[in-house]
């Protein structure tokens, strides 16, 4: 008797992984380097595809566990564009 075949997985390439997922390449990279993203394989040696499946788990785990913002910078540790005095008013000569 024969075997059942697994299904087949569809897979996908980089534009498409740009229409689902709105993160730079670089971004992408660094979180699958990470483990934070599903890794890429070759499909061929000049071919690059994610498993849509494993894109679709990602994104339905990210909806399920919203991740919070991160907080404002402190800009009073800026070296460019320093904040000067707290009250600007004594800071800047009157006019006249």
């Amino acid at each position: 008797m024969a075997q059942a075949q697994p299904p087949l997985r569809r897979t996908i390439k980089k534009p498409e992984l740009r229409q689902m997922v709105p993160l730079a390449d670089s971004t992408i990279w660094e979180m699958e380097q990470r483990g934070q993203f599903p890794r890429r394989f070759l499909l061929t040696p000049r071919c690059v595809v994610w498993d849509l499946a494993e894109i679709e788990a990602w994104l339905a785990l990210r909806r399920a566990q919203p991740i919070r913002r991160a907080p404002a910078p402190d800009v009073r540790k800026r070296i460019t564009r320093p904040v000067r005095a707290a009250d600007r008013s004594e800071a800047r000569p009157s006019p006249g």
